[in-house]
């Protein structure tokens, strides 16, 4: 079943168990908070009585002494009620908003340990929806749920405990209409339910489409498709607000329904009660209290229709919620081994991998570059050379064979240790909205300012971040959108080498800058590549060709190895795309 369109059971005892172990750390708070909920209740039908017997006693009598005294105590009672109430308002709260927190963290936690394959599966929109509107959902769980339906509960029963105490006769006439509230509040539960259920969905669906259309703003503008992406918006906003009108629609029709029923149920004592009164067989004080006890006995069952479907939202959330939390889609990080320099040597050896099962992007692929030495893998689209950077950070895991860093199998690293030593630079620059220097450091506090600006004068990206208001502490924006395409890259490169790793991975790094930069990053690597393994994958040929071994990767399998010169001789597939790209013959 579409986990988004899935209803909840409110006795689902595994779910709720696994719910409650995050209630753990405020035992105290919330086992207070259900105290105070059940003494509000058991003191419910205390105020009709109090009137009854003031009506009956003082009032009758002209005892304005007594009348005085049993004002002060109903006062004294209406106080402490508020105060009860005023208690469990704010604890509830306080309650559920630090649950939220703790599980919101949790869940962060969790996405940060899952692998890219997860990410590659899962709409980025419906992890903003889990993390925010589905943790959401049970802070009312635990403010407005069990604990107040076990309230509303008891509340009812002793309510119809003491009205049949008090009179019989009149609590069965009082009690006449409950069997067509508890039906109107079944039907109002059902529908209530399934559009709820519409309305999460239609959340998501909002979520998962306006981040995928904002991070991709620039393809909608570059094809004018802004009327076409428009209308699909209007169309999901549009499910969205039918499914929210149609919740608004069974409210409003059960609670007239609601009050029409109690009004009948407090009209029929009015009936039978005057007549009775009339006869002597029972007092006024008798029917105003059954007159309360009917407003008493109502509203909790009107509350209950909100707080079972309250319930049933937490259920869904909790068990979406628990799913991406038992996720074992995450890389493992079993290793124990955490040097604290490596060498850099890098071994791949009949490696074989796949993003899907069998569908093979890496075939039998063996390579050996030791410490200090440059490779260069060249290729089509599609060839598999991402795939190798890839799979040495263990973003994704291989099918077959091994990878070895220093002789070592890069399992049995400590994942932090084995990344922390590969400093990677990518095409695609990401840039946080924040500072040129948080997005260098990372949150980093061992890194000085005057290592970053070493490094950036190094790179050739000092002067330019220097003429930013600012400098180093200019904010970029979300993805850097403030700088240029070339800009972002020599940052990323800073970042990269700040952290002084001894194996630098840069794919396509050059790729999308000009001509300028491209010099400065070309000087940059020819200083900074002394001493350590540098993997470099590129379709400009111009900048490998000093490399220490050239591999070229066809279809996920290694075609040639080389140097540069030697690749050439050959006149095989470099020397094709070497030609392809100069569009002379070398020979």
């Amino acid at each position: 079943m579409n986990e988004e369109k899935k209803s909840g059971q409110i006795f689902d005892l595994p779910t709720l168990r696994r719910l409650f172990t995050f209630v753990k750390p405020y035992q105290k708070q919330f086992y207070t908070l259900v105290t105070l909920i059940l003494v509000s209740a058991a003191l419910s039908p205390l105020s009709p009585l109090l009137f009854r017997y003031t009506i009956d006693n003082q009032i009758a009598s002209g005892d304005y002494n007594g009348l005085a005294k049993m004002l002060a105590v109903m006062v004294g009672l209406l106080f402490f009620q508020a105060i009860i109430q005023f208690i469990h308002t704010y604890l509830a709260g306080w309650l559920g908003q630090n649950i939220i927190r703790d599980i919101r963290v949790q869940l962060y936690e969790k996405i940060l340990s899952l692998r890219l394959k997860f990410f590659d599966q899962t709409p980025i929109g419906r992890l903003v929806t889990r993390t925010v509107s589905d943790v959401e959902t049970l802070s009312d769980v635990f403010s407005d749920g069990m604990a107040a339906v076990a309230g509303d509960i008891l509340q009812l029963v002793l309510i119809i405990g003491v009205m049949f105490y008090t009179d019989w006769r009149l609590s069965l006439i009082s009690l006449a209409t409950v069997p067509f509230m508890l039906i109107s509040t079944y039907i109002f539960k059902e529908k209530i339910k399934d559009s709820f259920n519409e309305v999460r969905t239609a959340v998501s669906n909002l979520n998962a489409f306006v981040q995928e259309h904002i991070t991709g703003m620039n393809i909608v503008q570059i094809f004018s498709a802004e009327k076409i992406e428009l209308d699909k918006f209007q169309k999901i906003n549009t499910v969205h607000r039918d499914a929210h009108i149609r919740s608004i629609w069974y409210y409003s029709v059960y609670y007239p329904v609601a009050d029409v029923i109690a009004a009948a149920a407090t009209g029929l004592i009015v009936w039978y009660g005057a007549r009775e009164i009339l006869h002597n067989d029972i007092t006024f004080g008798t029917v105003t209290a059954f007159i309360m006890f009917t407003n008493l006995f109502f509203r909790p069952i009107r509350m209950l229709a909100d707080r079972f479907n309250t319930l049933q939202m937490g259920i869904v959330s909790t068990d979406r919620i628990l799913k991406l939390l038992d996720s074992d889609d995450y890389t493992v990080n079993n290793g124990t081994y955490a040097p604290t320099q490596l060498r850099g040597e890098v071994s791949f050896k009949n490696v074989w991998f796949a993003y899907n099962e069998e569908e093979y992007v890496l075939r039998d692929i063996s390579f050996d570059v030791k410490a200090g030495q440059t490779v260069a893998f060249v290729g089509a689209t599609g060839a598999g050379k991402s795939s190798v950077i890839n799979l040495l950070s263990r973003f994704y895991d291989i099918n077959k064979g091994e990878i070895m860093v220093d002789g070592v199998e890069i399992h049995q690293y400590e994942l932090g240790a084995l990344r922390h030593n590969i400093g990677v630079v990518l095409q695609d620059v990401f840039l946080f909205s924040d500072t040129i220097h948080n997005n260098i450091t990372l949150g980093n506090p061992d890194i000085s300012r005057a290592q970053i600006i070493e490094a950036a004068q190094l790179v050739g990206a000092h002067d330019f971040i220097e003429r930013l208001p600012g400098g180093y502490d200019y904010n970029v924006m979300e993805r850097g959108a403030t700088l240029s395409v070339g800009q972002r890259q020599l940052i990323s490169f800073v970042r990269a080498l700040v952290h002084d790793p001894k194996i630098i991975v840069l794919d396509e790094a050059t790729s999308s800058v000009d001509t300028e930069t491209e010099e400065l990053i070309q000087n940059a690597i020819e200083k900074l590549m002394k001493g350590r393994t540098a993997i470099v994958i590129a379709h400009r040929l111009s900048t490998i060709q000093k490399a220490n071994q050239i591999i070229v990767l066809d279809k996920g399998q290694i075609k040639e190895k080389g140097t540069h010169d030697e690749l050439l001789e050959h006149d095989g597939f470099y020397a094709n795309l070497y030609r392809m790209q100069y569009k002379e013959v070398v020979g």
